[in-house]
């Protein structure tokens, strides 16, 4: 396998006309790629940052093995690859002079990645976060169901949206370099977003969901605010989230926790959400 088998390109149309059938023949495991390319195609190509998306597919004798996307300023985003096709990305994007701040991927893939990344460029890797992606199962209720009802964020809940967002976005460090406002005006749309309120109405939890793209949505974000956490709040919108998504006909219905937080891995496991694949995110520098 050689660099020049990876094709890059700024190019949305072009990377879909070779890539989108190989991505949409493993949803699952293709959710993160799925769900970005769907929002730069729906909402345009600087949601995430200034500067022109990059999108990489190795292509071996018509054969799609596997891809990548950046949106800078942010992180690499790699599908599952073999060690030499590790290798001569590495190699491929070492060459071009390319930089990025880390990356994210399969554990296994993200390990082969940046070894072969620090190698190439005697940058420094560093694992700085491990994650599991689940997948809904049979649907079960977490426990005592909170007081009070979910419903759909609509637009006069804007403003707290997006304090939400970014109150989320800084809880977990996942800043995407989204506008908030944008963000909460595209989930408004669709419907993206529940929220849990208690019974005099006011709001206490909220739990989202991408749109449907190849069958599979994802839920995210799920967000409480800090004094209202322990109180069931989350399990509960995430419980209501999952089963709009079920009644809308998604074929999958995803999410992906932090392996460090076993809260939240207990409560997707009592509710009916179980493992699919471990990933991994690396910083290099």
């Amino acid at each position: 396998m050689r660099p020049d088998d990876w094709h890059l390109t700024h190019d949305l149309d072009a990377f879909l006309e070779r890539a989108g059938e190989f991505l949409r023949s493993r949803p699952a495991l293709h959710t993160v790629p799925l769900t970005v390319v769907d929002s730069l195609r729906r909402r345009g190509p600087h949601i995430y940052g200034p500067e022109d998306p990059l999108f990489g597919t190795l292509d071996v004798a018509g054969d799609v093995r596997g891809v990548f996307f950046r949106t800078p300023p942010h992180r690499l985003n790699l599908t599952s690859l073999t060690e030499e096709g590790a290798e001569a990305l590495a190699e491929r994007l070492a060459a071009d002079g390319r930089r990025f701040p880390g990356m994210s991927a399969d554990r296994d893939t993200a390990a082969l990645f940046a070894a072969a990344w620090s190698r190439r460029t005697g940058v420094d890797s560093q694992l700085v976060e491990r994650q599991r992606l689940y997948r809904l199962g049979e649907l079960t209720s977490p426990g005592a169901v909170p007081a009070g009802r979910a419903r759909v964020a609509d637009a006069a809940d804007r403003d707290l949206l997006i304090r939400w967002h970014d109150a989320f976005m800084d809880d977990t460090g996942a800043h995407t370099g989204q506008d908030a406002g944008a963000w909460a005006d595209s989930r408004i749309a669709y419907g993206g977003i529940t929220l849990w309120e208690t019974p005099d109405g006011a709001p206490v939890a909220m739990s989202g969901v991408t749109p449907e793209v190849a069958g599979q949505v994802r839920v995210a974000p799920v967000y409480t605010p800090p004094a209202l956490r322990g109180r069931g709040y989350a399990g509960a919108a995430t419980v209501e989230v999952s089963r709009a998504a079920q009644a809308s006909g998604a074929a999958e219905i995803l999410l992906f926790t932090d392996l460090a937080n076993p809260t939240s891995n207990g409560l997707y496991q009592r509710i009916g959400y179980r493992e699919v694949a471990d990933f991994a995110v690396y910083a290099f520098g």
